[in-house]
């Protein structure tokens, strides 16, 4: 081979441009590596929070993706000018990346089942929760079924099927009988799971009242950024509100006229019997919020100017569920679950569930919202001052006569 001939070669030529790149390569690298050990580390943490570097890097990726497609356009063209066949088959190519999507799509529902499955909903602690999670388990092992099959025929047609000079495809635009089948199956299936959610609904939402199994009633108000919790005294109805009677001493608006509600209490976390109906009920002061409560499947807006209600039965004291998750720590909690400012995330309170004696010793100590204060300021008989009897009057005039006699003695 003539010198000439040598230095004209693609061959050469591709090995001389790759020789150069990488003595380019290896001396930036050198050079870098110098230069970085010479130089102080930089804290690059703030870097890659920043959004500006990722899309600086989602950039690049596709400026790397489109020369790669620019060199391989190149490459088909020049075997096009020079009279080759084509070096990339990409019917074959599609075809197997069609295949290998499948696999992982497959392999990424396997990893959400075992990794965020567990991550869905907690331990249902309500009688209605049971039945929302059967409901729910049934229709994500329906759609997931229906998922697997139709991604493994779309992709196996797509692979199975591609083109192929040697064959002519089949013209099939119509068959009556897979109409039916893809029609009236599913509409059966949706059938049955629109009347398990609607005799759900019904089942929560329209119950009977037990004369014997009176619900508990507890009126939870919201107001950006706290819950206001009011029991209802030993009538066992809480009393009327008017927003009109909003002051600073009566921030809820408690409408002291209904009888009521003069013995209402207020409390600091709401405390509930296990096995027993509660009916919740929820009002908003400012904007719309959303009352949740994971563990007992409890979610409703609460609406400026309206009265929304929920009742349910828990399940599952506190005490029993930390010996269930084996954390002594656990607490359930209710919160906001509609973004409603700025302080949203720090809008929840405690919930305790307890057996009926806890819960009977826990409302024995708390005190009613309406006092001294408030009977003063809405004219209301103050309450009289408890009454000693003769023995503490006794008692009291022995003691002050002893210390009198001390005093005279000094």
């Amino acid at each position: 081979m003539s010198l000439r001939k040598f230095i004209t070669n693609k061959t050469t030529a591709a090995l001389a441009v790759l020789l150069t790149v990488f003595a380019n390569t290896s001396a930036f690298a050198q050079e870098a590596a110098a230069g970085a050990a010479a130089a102080p580390k930089v804290d690059m943490g703030e870097v890659y929070k920043s959004v500006i570097f990722y899309v600086l890097v989602f950039l690049a990726i596709c400026l790397f993706i489109a020369i790669v497609g620019k060199a391989i356009r190149v490459y088909e063209l020049s075997r096009e000018a020079q009279g080759k066949p084509v070096g990339i088959n990409w019917n074959r190519v599609h075809a197997s990346l069609f295949a290998l999507f499948l696999v992982v799509g497959l392999y990424g529902v396997y990893w959400e089942y075992t990794v965020h499955g567990a991550m869905l909903l907690p331990d249902a602690a309500s009688v209605h929760g049971e039945r929302i999670d059967k409901m729910f388990n049934l229709t994500l092992i329906i759609t997931t079924i229906v998922f697997v099959v139709t991604h493994i025929l779309l992709f196996g047609f797509s692979y199975i099927y591609k083109y192929s000079a040697k064959r002519k495809a089949y013209y099939y635009p119509h068959n009556n009988t897979i109409e039916k089948i893809w029609t009236i199956i599913p509409a059966l299936v949706l059938t049955v799971l629109v009347l398990m959610g609607f005799l759900t609904w019904r089942s929560i939402f329209y119950k009977v009242e037990d004369p014997k199994n009176k619900a508990i009633q507890i009126e939870v108000t919201s107001e950006q950024f706290k819950w206001s919790i009011r029991y209802p005294g030993a009538d066992g109805i809480v009393g009327k509100r008017n927003y009109k009677l909003t002051t600073a001493s009566n921030a809820l608006g408690i409408d002291f006229k209904d009888l009521n509600s003069r013995d209402d209490e207020m409390a600091d976390e709401m405390v509930i019997p296990v096995n027993r109906p509660v009916k919740l009920l929820l009002n908003s002061k400012d904007v719309i919020h959303s009352f949740y409560m994971p563990h007992f499947r409890v979610q409703l807006n609460t609406v400026p100017g309206m009265q929304t209600v929920f009742e349910f039965t828990p399940t599952i004291t506190t005490k029993e569920m930390q010996e269930k998750t084996n954390d002594p720590n656990f607490k359930y909690l209710f919160f906001c679950a509609k973004i409603c400012g700025g302080g949203h995330y720090n809008m929840q309170k405690d919930v305790r569930v307890v057996t009926e004696k806890e819960y009977e010793e826990w409302l024995a100590e708390q005190k009613t919202y309406l006092n001294d204060d408030l009977r003063k300021e809405f004219n209301l008989p103050v309450a009289p001052a408890p009454v000693k009897s003769v023995a503490d009057s006794a008692a009291t005039d022995s003691v002050a006569a002893k210390t009198n006699q001390m005093a005279l003695n000094k």
